[in-house]
């Protein structure tokens, strides 16, 4: 049977594949197993959503859920998924829940959860929630029915946790801000003009159904434009939960997640802040952030896709920084999840301390061409496992040399494998790339 979980909770289409009859179910059983891994004798869960229009209504399913399991709940209303991560801790409750579909359009929903301290749950936690649905036993009566609770000081408490992380005011910089309609639509224009920048806020008005239509960080054009117009600094787009950040430099061109790594993790070097002078990045990350961390002396760890793997990474080892291309980047000493304000920050401040152009900054890494194939396998892992594949690997990754990269990865939950190559000239990338699909094909 299929993992009800996916990389980042239970997503699917609203009121069809994630039903209030699953979310009240769902919440039950992540109320009676969380309360058995806690101290508390009477558990507290943060609940927030993004603005989407059923979020109402799953957002009264999880209430129900917790409190018919005697879980008192905290509701924090329209809130990034960082924030609710971080009002875990800040407020003392024994877990979280966040009802978003971050960048996936407005049909659809999910519910992330998050343990004691905002961190996300272990693979064994969310296995053992999913074998107690339908089957919770917990049902309190009277006086031990959990209460509900309004958090009307959830946005200010955040806003002020993400202004002491800031090391440097912004106060002169121009930032357009693209809030995709969606959970940072509020907060972000009133923290960055906290900081001190000039904001102007694009696609903040969230009305429940415009959530990521033709905007934020997955439709970058409305704010490079956006930039241009305004002669803005800088470009900063958010996706739907805002846990993820991308940019747009002063002159109007794509900053990504990468880029935005290694302008931080020089920062944070300078600073001394960076831990055994390491980033964390997946192993999809451009070969250009490999070049770029090399020539800096900057070690390079890599993990799977996904940002729970770079979190292993970076609480097993205390690593200091780690992210991924797509612009969820984590900053541990600050947040316990990705949190794309606080890495909008961190970049502002960067230009600010430095007084020097975002174009500027992100020129120590330039972006090698990247050609990602994906091809229909019959059996994806035998596919990977064949002689004449790995060969062909070895082959194409001797030409490249050190100027170039391959790698094949079969996907997580479809019969493909994914084949991607990187070089210094898109034509030798798109050449080789399409000599190993040939070779992944035929063995297909």
């Amino acid at each position: 049977m299929a993992r009800l979980f996916g990389t980042d909770g239970v997503r699917g289409l609203a009121n069809a594949d994630l039903s209030p009859e699953l979310a009240l179910s769902l919440a039950s059983a992540a109320a009676e197993v969380l309360s058995e891994h806690s101290e508390s004798r009477r558990p507290v869960a943060v609940v927030g959503r993004d603005p989407r229009a059923s979020g109402e209504m799953l957002e009264a399913a999880v209430t129900a859920g917790l409190s018919a399991a005697g879980t008192d709940v905290l509701l924090v209303g329209v809130l990034p998924t960082p924030a609710v991560a971080y009002l875990v801790g800040e407020l003392g409750a024994d877990f979280g829940v966040m009802i978003s579909a971050s960048h996936n359009p407005m049909p659809d929903n999910g519910i992330k959860l998050f343990a004691e301290g905002g961190h996300k749950l272990p693979d064994a936690l969310e296995d053992e929630i999913t074998a107690r649905l339908g089957n919770a036993t917990r049902r309190p009566t009277g006086a031990s029915i959990g209460r509900v609770q309004y958090v009307s000081d959830a946005d200010s408490r955040y806003g002020d946790h993400l202004l002491v992380a800031t090391p440097q005011r912004l106060d002169g910089l121009r930032v357009v801000v693209d809030c995709a309609h969606g959970a940072a639509s509020f907060v972000a224009p009133d923290v960055f003009q906290r900081a001190g920048a000039e904001v102007i806020a694009l696609h903040a008005d969230p009305d429940g159904r415009n959530i990521n239509d033709d905007c934020g960080s997955t439709h970058m054009h409305h704010l490079r434009e956006a930039v241009r117009h305004h002669r803005a600094d800088v470009g900063i787009a958010h996706d739907g939960d805002a846990d993820r950040c991308l940019a747009v430099d002063e002159t109007g061109e794509l900053v990504d997640g990468d880029q935005i790594l290694a302008v931080l993790a020089l920062a944070l070097r300078e600073s001394g802040e960076l831990a055994e002078d390491t980033l964390v990045a997946t192993v999809m990350s451009n070969l250009g952030l490999h070049l770029a961390m090399r020539e800096n002396g900057i070690n390079l760890r890599t993990t799977a896709v996904g940002d729970r793997y770079v979190l292993e990474e970076l609480r097993s080892n205390g690593f200091s920084l780690g992210g991924e291309q797509s612009g969820h980047v984590v900053l541990p000493s600050h947040a316990t999840t990705g949190d794309g304000l606080l890495t909008a920050l961190r970049l502002m401040a960067r230009m600010a301390s430095t007084g020097k152009p975002l174009s500027h900054l992100a020129s120590v890494m330039r972006r090698l061409p990247q050609v990602l194939i994906n091809v229909k396998v019959k059996d994806k892992a035998a596919v990977a496992g064949k002689p004449q594949v790995a060969a062909a690997v070895a082959e194409v990754s001797a030409e490249l040399g050190e100027a170039g990269r391959v790698l094949l990865r079969p996907s997580g939950t479809e019969q493909i494998v994914r084949v991607m190559v990187e070089a210094t000239a898109q034509d030798v990338a798109e050449s080789a790339a399409r000599r190993l699909v040939d070779v992944v094909s035929a063995a297909g």
